[in-house]
């Protein structure tokens, strides 16, 4: 139970650093107030109403369409702080509580059974059934 939860744990830490550190762009496209087309990783599909397109009778009118682009910018660099960041107050702390916690779980010493190889000799008859002795 404790290894799957800190396989869980340690997997979950693990995505956690990689989706902090992607970046995503998002392209949309409206044609008027309308979203026509939303992509993530490739350039969004135009209406076919671009300026590109302008009939060539009349003068260059403005568009109803337009692209917007959101960047979702992930971090660039992880901060990784080290024993020495820390203040004394808080090195005093944690030194002292890791040798509290060590020395909590100290083994007990080896004790010796001296009868431990001792085997009892086989009972034929019950001896307290026989002389009718018992414990009350």
């Amino acid at each position: 139970m404790k290894q799957i939860l800190h396989r869980f744990f340690s997997m979950g830490l693990a995505l956690l650093v990689l989706f902090s550190t992607v970046s995503l762009t998002v392209e949309k496209h409206y044609c008027g107030k309308v979203l026509i087309d939303a992509s993530i990783f490739t350039e969004a599909r135009k209406c076919g109403m671009g300026s590109g397109e302008a009939s060539k009778g009349t003068a260059m009118e403005k568009s109803c369409c337009k692209d917007e682009i959101e960047v979702v910018k992930g971090q660039d660099e992880l901060k990784r702080n080290g024993f020495d960041d820390l203040d004394f107050g808080n090195k005093l702390f944690i030194s002292s509580f890791i040798y509290s916690f060590a020395t909590l779980y100290e083994s007990l010493p080896k004790q010796i059974i001296p009868h431990k190889d001792y085997s009892p000799p086989n009972l034929i008859f019950d001896i307290q059934l026989l002389d009718d002795v018992f414990l009350i």
